[in-house]
């Protein structure tokens, strides 16, 4: 054999799997359970981290040099610090640079779970939201002159459109109802 069973490709230490993740994150009735990926610019040149809420379908973007984990570290602390203890769970793919998700937890104080490989449908919801993202930045589009302006202007323009599944409100509008996660601040990318 070439390699041990805990590392390699598509082996991230110590995951969870979504077959342990709480009954409740299914019923997508809270606020704070959301979904996790990364999105890829042509030949790889940038990278966008997208976080939804299973709930609300509030979204939140942060545009990455690449999509290592260490940038998805930096990306996830500037996008989520803000709701730190009011999160109760993510939700991931099996790629790599999730591979800091112990990291993660520390930091948002939030559990980390794991889709089964080739189980897109497991956090469908994020890849549709990456669907509605990729009408503004096209496959063909590698994210080397995307800015950080046109990432929160994307953000803004999805937090911001009626939904039919959350009743014509916006996910702002729903996310605002909660007052958990109101917040002095505007819920907007820190930089």
């Amino acid at each position: 054999k070439r390699g041990a069973k805990t590392a390699g490709r598509g082996l991230i230490p110590n995951r969870t799997d979504i077959e342990d993740r709480p009954k409740i994150v299914e019923t997508k009735s809270r606020i704070g359970d959301i979904e996790g990926d990364t999105i890829i610019g042509a030949k790889h040149k940038g990278a966008i981290l997208s976080y939804v809420d299973r709930h609300s379908k509030y979204t939140k973007l942060a545009l990455m040099p690449n999509k290592k984990s260490e940038s998805v570290l930096i990306g996830t602390k500037q996008t989520l610090e803000q709701f730190k203890g009011r999160l109760h769970t993510i939700t991931f793919d099996n790629g790599k640079e999730f591979a800091g998700h112990q990291d993660l937890s520390s930091l948002l104080t939030v559990s980390c779970f794991f889709a089964k490989p080739y189980h897109s449908w497991e956090r469908g919801l994020n890849e549709h939201t990456n669907g509605l993202i990729r009408q503004y930045l096209p496959k063909s589009m590698d994210f080397k002159d995307v800015t950080d302006d046109e990432i929160q202007a994307i953000e803004d323009h999805l937090n911001n459109r009626p939904r039919k599944i959350l009743g014509y409100k916006t996910p702002m509008e729903v996310m605002m109802m909660h007052q958990n996660f109101q917040t002095s601040q505007p819920l907007t990318l820190d930089g």
